[in-house]
C-alpha cells in the first residue's frame, strides 16, 4: 500500500495518506477543512546505497555512437 502526498484545492494543506486503492482517492478529503477537493502531487522518491557503493559496482552507461 503506498503513501501518496496531496494538497488541497481549497485552503492549500499539503497531506500524506495511505491509499489501499485508486478508488479510495477520490473518498479523500482535506485533514484541515474536509473539503473533498484534493490533488494527488507527484511525489520523489530517494534511493541510498550503503557506504560501500561506489562507481565501480555500477553498470556501465549506455553509449551511443553517431
Amino acid at each position: 500500500m503506498p503513501i501518496y502526498e496531496f494538497r488541497c484545492d481549497r485552503c492549500g494543506t499539503a497531506f500524506e495518506e495511505l491509499v489501499r486503492s485508486s478508488d479510495a482517492v477520490s473518498e479523500l478529503t482535506c485533514p484541515a477543512c474536509r473539503s473533498p477537493q484534493v490533488r494527488k502531487r507527484i511525489s520523489l522518491v530517494a534511493a541510498r546505497g550503503s557506504r560501500r557503493t561506489s562507481t565501480a559496482s555500477m553498470p556501465p552507461a549506455c553509449t551511443t555512437s553517431t
